[in-house]
């Protein structure tokens, strides 16, 4: 499976072209996919006026004997936005980063003590644009199972994996909705004996299984 994983990512993101594009040139340029995307049979979700801000996550795909699975953070109750959510690993672009690789790698290692020596990076899929204006690079990569994590209690509150499995499985891809400042919105979610894995999250998750099938 790695090896499918990894020869995916080859032609979809050719010598890592979308995970090294520095953050002005995200910033000016509108994703294709995004909250605006899901499906929203009775409306439309605004779109914020470019620049967006930009940021990157990892997707981090831990090699288990027993199968692969993926890393995913609960967000530490105490923050000021989306705390207690479910996410992965990563955060606001900073100034000093090169890329969207380097924001993955520096936002995992200060959220978790995930330092890169663990990480193999394949690639990134599409930028994903939030509700909230940010331009996400989702970043793949390859984690050796042999890491010692030492998360940050201001940003988390727990670390959990996931079998990739689980999460290729599209019985899994489920859409909920909810009403958000007055209107029906809708958004996928994963159902999890933990934890309530949905948002740009989950529709990222998705969006990775779906690329895997096309391309695999």
């Amino acid at each position: 499976m790695k090896q499918t994983i990894t020869e995916i990512f080859r032609l979809h993101d050719p010598d890592m072209w979308r995970a090294l594009r520095p953050a002005d040139k995200r910033a000016w340029s509108r994703p294709a996919l995004g909250d605006h995307d899901v499906y929203r049979p009775h409306n439309t979700l605004p779109r914020r006026d470019l620049p967006l801000r930009p940021a990157a996550v990892l997707m981090p795909i831990v090699e288990r004997r027993e199968g692969l699975t993926v890393l995913l953070t609960k967000r530490a109750a105490a923050l000021k936005t989306h705390s207690g959510q479910v996410a992965f690993p990563g955060g606001r672009c900073d100034p000093g980063d090169d890329h969207a690789l380097a924001t993955a790698l520096r936002e995992a290692e200060e959220e978790i003590g995930l330092t890169g020596d663990y990480v193999e990076a394949i690639g990134a899929m599409e930028d994903y644009e939030t509700v909230t204006g940010f331009a996400v690079s989702p970043v793949v990569g390859f984690v050796s199972p042999d890491f010692c994590l030492k998360p940050d209690p201001n940003e988390v509150d727990d670390v959990f994996e996931v079998p990739l499995d689980y999460i290729l499985d599209e019985k899994n891809h489920v859409i909920e909705s909810r009403v958000w400042k007055g209107e029906q919105r809708y958004y996928y979610v994963f159902p999890h004996e933990r934890y309530h894995i949905w948002g740009a999250t989950a529709a990222m998750l998705v969006r990775f299984s779906r690329l895997l099938k096309e391309l695999g």
